[in-house]
């Protein structure tokens, strides 16, 4: 099963620093070499079956999970729904997965301005959810004229004003590097990880998918390592984007970086399943568990 990054988002060496946001936010400390990393795992919404949310969490509580990705897309008028199906559960919300309007980095102002003010509203609701963070995408190919240069610049201008939206709402915006196929800005982990830095925002961080990573990066280990406390989600998906265990895509590597990292956020499905969910999905939790503990 082939997914269409675009489609699903729209709708829908080690540095030091730390990210100072409120103590009640789903594992806010930020992760260090000298904290013991845990696999958290969640899955975005709609791999999960399910006729309603509530149903879809009681599944993911039976098979060990730890947190639910949700959609950006309409997530202000989400929230007491999400609260109510979580009530009296251990599940919780990790990612938001984007659903703003617009493009950070697009050649228009009027796009870019687009884009800041729905991420405003989505962080909003975000924050009140506890969530970890809103993945975003500055571009996707042929959504901006802009060369790299300028397009850096831009985003590094923007970001005070959105990372500033998030830390007051007790969250993050979550910079997410692309494949080549999918994005020409922003493609590794350590590129993420130095805009981050050179942001220098309690609200801005970043994110890593290890299926972008299987075409972009020479090591997983590396990129992770590379991220170091900016990194704050990860995506999970095979090396033809179905869930992890469904192809020959080894974790192992990527989960050693995790531990060297002390890494103790979210670690969540985004990818296709092959075969019965009610199977497949709790088979590849189990399948992600042993990788774990083998890294």
């Amino acid at each position: 099963m082939q997914i269409d990054r675009r489609s699903l988002l729209t709708g829908g060496a080690v540095a030091g620093i730390g990210l100072a946001l409120r103590a009640e936010s789903a594992f806010a400390s930020p992760p260090s070499p000298t904290t013991k990393a845990e696999l958290h795992l969640s899955s975005q919404e709609w791999i999960i079956p399910g006729q309603t949310l509530k149903e879809k969490i009681a599944r993911m509580e039976k098979w060990g999970f730890d947190g639910i990705e949700l959609g950006g897309g309409g997530l202000p008028g989400r929230v007491k729904e999400v609260q109510e199906a979580l009530a009296g559960s251990r599940v919780r919300v990790s990612a938001i997965c984007a659903g703003y309007a617009g493009a950070l980095i697009s050649d228009q102002e009027s796009e870019r301005r687009k884009a800041v003010e729905s991420m405003k509203e989505i962080l909003a609701a975000a924050g009140e959810l506890k969530s970890t963070g809103l993945i975003i995408v500055p571009a996707f190919n042929h959504q901006t004229n802009l060369d790299n240069k300028t397009a850096r610049k831009i985003l590094l201008d923007l970001l005070p004003e959105v990372g500033e939206a998030a830390a007051k709402a007790g969250t993050r915006v979550l910079l997410e590097p692309l494949n080549r196929n999918e994005a020409f800005f922003l493609r590794q982990l350590a590129d993420a990880a130095a805009i981050a830095r050179e942001a220098n925002h309690p609200g801005v961080a970043m994110m890593g998918d290890f299926y972008h990573m299987g075409i972009e990066e020479t090591s997983d280990m590396g990129a992770f390592i590379s991220a170091g406390p900016y990194l704050y989600h990860v995506h999970l998906a095979s090396r033809k984007r179905n869930l992890p265990g469904q192809d020959e895509r080894d974790f192992t590597d990527g989960f050693k970086g995790l531990k060297m990292i002390g890494y103790r956020h979210y670690c969540s499905l985004e990818c296709g399943v092959l075969g019965d969910r009610e199977t497949e999905i709790p088979k590849s939790a189990e399948f992600l568990r042993k990788q774990w503990a083998k890294a």
